[in-house]
This record gives C-alpha cells, sequence and structure tokens, in this order.
C-alpha cells in the first residue's frame, strides 16, 4: 500500500495512491482516507487523479533521528571511521519538505550536499526499549529522504545541528510505501539541470548498511521513545556531492519510488 499526503481543492488529506507507479502516473488516482493512516484505514467517497493533486511530505514527524555513517564506503570517503555503534543526531520538524518543494540554500553554507536515504516511518505509539523483533513490528512502512547537509559548516561546528538543521532539508517521499521488504533494494540519487540531463551521484544498496533497519530502530528507542510517523533515516551510501543553485535532486529507492527537488539560492 501507498500512504500519500495531500492537497487538493477542498483541504489536506491522507490516502492510498492506486495503481501502478512503474507505468507512469497518468493512470494513478488517490483515493481519500479518514483521519490519519496508523489505525484501520477507511475510505470515504472522495478520490482524485494524481495530477490534480499536490503531494506533501508523506508525514510530518515529531521528530527525525538520523543515522550517520552507516555505509562503509561513505564514512571512507569523508575520512571518518565506521562507528562501532550506531551514530545518532536529529533533524527538526521543520526541515520536512515534500516531493517538488524547494531545498533552499542559505547563504551560511558555501558547500551544501545531497545524501540519499531510506527513511522508516513509525507506527505504532510509544515505542521504547524495544527489541529487534518488537522493533520491526513498529514499522509502519517506508519512504525516501535527501539528508541535505551544510558539509562547511558540519566540519566548522564540530557538531552537525546546523549544518543538517536548515529550512527544507529534509525532503521526504513521494509516498509512504507499507508491507515492503528493504533488506536489499537500491538507493540512488541523481543530479542535474533537467530532466533529460540526470547524472548519478549515489548508487547503493541497503544491504551494505552496517546496521540493519530493525537493529537502529531498537537502538533508538532505547534513548528516546518514538512516537507514531517518527522517522528513522538510515544513512547514505558513498557519492555525496554538492548541489547548486538550478539543480534538481532525485532519490530514488526501489519498491517505493521518487524523491524530486529543485534547488534554489536564498536572495
Amino acid at each position: 500500500m501507498r500512504i500519500a499526503r495531500f492537497a487538493h481543492a477542498k483541504g489536506m488529506s491522507f490516502g492510498v495512491v492506486e495503481g501502478d507507479p512503474e507505468a507512469g502516473p497518468e493512470g494513478l488516482t488517490v483515493a481519500e482516507i479518514e483521519g490519519h493512516p496508523f489505525g484501520e484505514i477507511r475510505f470515504t467517497t472522495a478520490r482524485w487523479a494524481l495530477a490534480d493533486v499536490r503531494l506533501l511530505s508523506p508525514i510530518l514527524p515529531s521528530k527525525v533521528v538520523c543515522v550517520g555513517r552507516n555505509y562503509v564506503e561513505h564514512a571512507a570517503e569523508l575520512g571518518n571511521e565506521v562507528p562501532a555503534e550506531p551514530l545518532l543526531f536529529l533533524k527538526p520538524s521543520t526541515s520536512v519538505i515534500g516531493p517538488r518543494d524547494a531545498i533552499r540554500l542559505p547563504t551560511q553554507s558555501k558547500q551544501i550536499e545531497h545524501e540519499a536515504e531510506l527513511a522508516v516511518v513509525i507506527g505504532p505509539p510509544g515505542v521504547r526499549r524495544a527489541d529487534r523483533a518488537t522493533a520491526a513490528q513498529a514499522i509502519f512502512g517506508y519512504t525516501c529522504a535527501n539528508d541535505v547537509t551544510a558539509r562547511d559548516l558540519q566540519r566548522s561546528d564540530g557538531q552537525w545541528t546546523r549544518a543538517k538543521g536548515f529550512d527544507s532539508f529534509c525532503p521526504l517521499g513521494p509516498w509512504i510505501s507499507t508491507g515492503i521488504d528493504v533488506s536489499d533494494v537500491e538507493v540512488r540519487c541523481e543530479v542535474g539541470r533537467a530532466a533529460e540531463e540526470m547524472e548519478v551521484r549515489q548508487l547503493g544498496r541497503t544491504r551494505d548498511m552496517v546496521f540493519d533497519v530493525p537493529t537502529l530502530v531498537s537502538y533508538i528507542s532505547h534513548v528516546m521513545t518514538l512516537l507514531p510517523g517518527d522517522v528513522v533515516l538510515t544513512g547514505t551510501p558513498a557519492g555525496v556531492s554538492p548541489i547548486v543553485d538550478g539543480d534538481i535532486v532525485t532519490v530514488r529507492v526501489g519498491g517505493i519510488g521518487d524523491l524530486s527537488n529543485p534547488v534554489v539560492a536564498l536572495d
């Protein structure tokens, strides 16, 4: 199932995306559901063509918990050792944007980079001190993420809050895919000035993560309580590189879909 959050002529709703995304967006529809998606799914009578609505970030989390250096080659490309335990940091909820929203480049940084990632969305309330099996059951679904990072500020600050926390530095989308196996899926990032000029910058597989998804969720739940809709970013493969004004950045995770965002400079 693909759960989207979307804006339409009458407001904002959650819905189920119906149809085959591989066949193109023209045949896709969104069936509205009542309320939020974390309980029993109840459909209303409303349906829209996907082309007639605007996809939003699929969730507005209370927190985004991120994992650094979770791919060996990415840790190496930045000159870092692989940590013995998951390396955690946070992004504020105000950094979250949705598909096609602009990544806004702050003037404080001269080196802003993309980081394509698999994102985990938590379902049950109050996930705390969970073992691996319980952590796996706590996962509602998955989406694509871009952990946008001001690399120069990350180096100069000595900690990562500012570098990771600017508004628009956490694109999520296009929807939440449920009931899929993400133990070995492709994580890809393409950057270009137009759709026909996209260059592959990152290409990895989740099987290469140092710590797998249940391990990460369990570990985090022993630090902080995870709430419905909270998001866990699972780390990025090698190939991170700068993005500049005018670029389009597309993150693609196998079995989920594409998340594309334009890049604009702040005046």
